[in-house]
């Protein structure tokens, strides 16, 4: 291959990594990029696993021989058996020389860990490359050729070095996206997920319940006392109230497969399930119910239950089920119950959820319509006139989260601190309303 055709492989390589949109989508464009810019048959890519002191295989691309997987789960080789990724590569970059690539032979008289494999799998000849980040040892590329095929030279060793750079490089930008990613869609105190990331979520959720029926089912819980451990105590200890919570909300939903653990603002947070059943979502928020009341500060949590799998009624939208969820959590603190409110299972859930709010009334569920009804007066006086659907007095555009005589939380939303919870007036009605 000329020096043309390398600097078309070197593009070609750039431009399939930068592509994909999956970690796997990504290892494979690495490795079916460096065996075709140097003309293999089958090309791998490993990444060293310091803590276990192995090379684990992340991908086998081209003609894989037998019992090779594209993706393989468990295929990994000890590093002892590998020794130039520990002790040749280290000892060649402490005295200052650059981590070339090497090339081996199945004709090679000292059987190798990497001869072994090649005459195992019917290969004639391989180029090892190391990937470099952050100056330590990444992993490895490697590309293998037929037996009939002509070996690999020191050239192609030189242009392996080259295309494993490429690789180290497009590894460096993926983990700075993922990065950025995860502080897009991760609360920073907590570490769980943030309400963008169960917003995206849930839509995708509902997607799937109306395309296979799959049972969705949200968990929307409220932190009790918080304001007065950060009154009483200051806001550190608040905080670790809050990532104390946090943990015991992951631990809770560590029991349902895929369930997503977030806190949506403030003292609240939700749990986000596809596929377990209405029962045994309500099984893990009686589990969370007992194990936040244990907790050494705080004073437990109010929890509200919606899901697909109770007689909720029609989902239009994944607003709806946030705010049946919502009504079911409001329910459970003003009844100060020690248990999960169920909607579906109580019976005035389903119907404050969908009822407009009245003139007089505070409720302000979350992702509700803004279109507020009058009440009704008595026959002989005039409804009390309504200049905006904002109430114009200055109360809380939240609903009572404090029974009668407690303070209120951090949840009660004040015009002057809006949150990310609170409704944006910009925001359309849902169809189902």
């Amino acid at each position: 291959m000329g020096e043309d055709g390398r600097l078309r492989a070197v593009v070609a390589l750039a431009q399939g990594m930068a592509a994909a949109h999956t970690p796997r989508e990504f290892w494979r464009a690495a490795a079916l990029g460096a065996r075709d810019g140097l003309d293999g048959s089958f090309a791998a890519l490993s990444v060293w696993e310091r803590d276990h002191g192995r090379l684990k295989v992340l991908v086998n691309a081209g003609e894989r021989a037998v019992g090779e997987e594209e993706f393989p789960d468990a295929e990994t080789y000890p590093v002892h058996q590998f020794p130039e990724i520990t002790e040749f590569l280290h000892e060649r970059w402490a005295g200052g020389g650059e981590p070339d690539a090497w090339v081996e032979t199945a004709a090679d008289p000292v059987p190798t860990g990497r001869v072994t494999g090649l005459r195992r799998r019917g290969r004639g000849c391989c180029v090892v490359a190391p990937i470099v980040l952050h100056g330590r040892a990444w992993g490895e590329l490697y590309v293998a050729r037929p037996p009939e095929a002509k070996p690999f030279t020191s050239a192609d060793a030189g242009f392996a070095t080259v295309l494993a750079a490429v690789v180290a490089a497009g590894i460096a930008q993926a983990e700075r996206l993922e990065e950025v990613r995860k502080l897009a869609f991760t609360d920073p105190l907590t570490g769980l997920a943030n309400r963008r990331a169960v917003d995206t979520r849930l839509d995708e959720a509902v997607e799937r319940y109306r395309t296979d029926g799959s049972v969705v089912s949200l968990v929307v819980c409220d932190l009790n006392g918080l304001k007065r451990v950060n009154d009483t105590h200051g806001h550190a200890v608040g905080d670790r109230l809050l990532e104390r919570f946090g943990s015991v909300l992951s631990r809770c939903g560590a029991r349902l497969p895929g369930a997503l653990s977030a806190r949506l603002g403030g003292d609240e947070f939700c749990l986000l399930t596809v596929g377990p059943t209405a029962d045994e979502v309500v099984a893990v928020a009686e589990e969370l119910c007992v194990r936040a009341a244990e907790l050494e500060l705080g004073e437990g949590v109010a929890c509200g239950v919606a899901s697909t799998g109770d007689p909720i009624g029609p989902l239009k939208s994944a607003r709806r089920l946030f705010r049946l969820a919502d009504a079911a959590q409001y329910q459970a603190k003003a009844g100060r119950s020690a248990k999960p409110v169920v909607a579906g299972r109580d019976g005035t859930v389903v119907r404050l959820a969908d009822a407009p709010p009245g003139a007089r009334d505070r409720r302000r569920f979350r992702d509700a319509p803004t279109v507020e009804l009058p009440e009704p007066g008595p026959p002989d006086l005039e409804p009390e006139p309504r200049a905006a659907p904002v109430p114009a007095d200055p109360a809380p555009l939240a609903w009572p989260v404090e029974p009668p005589g407690e303070e209120p939380t951090e949840t009660a939303l004040r015009p002057e601190e809006p949150t990310e919870t609170a409704l944006r007036p910009e925001e359309p009605p849902s169809a189902d309303g």
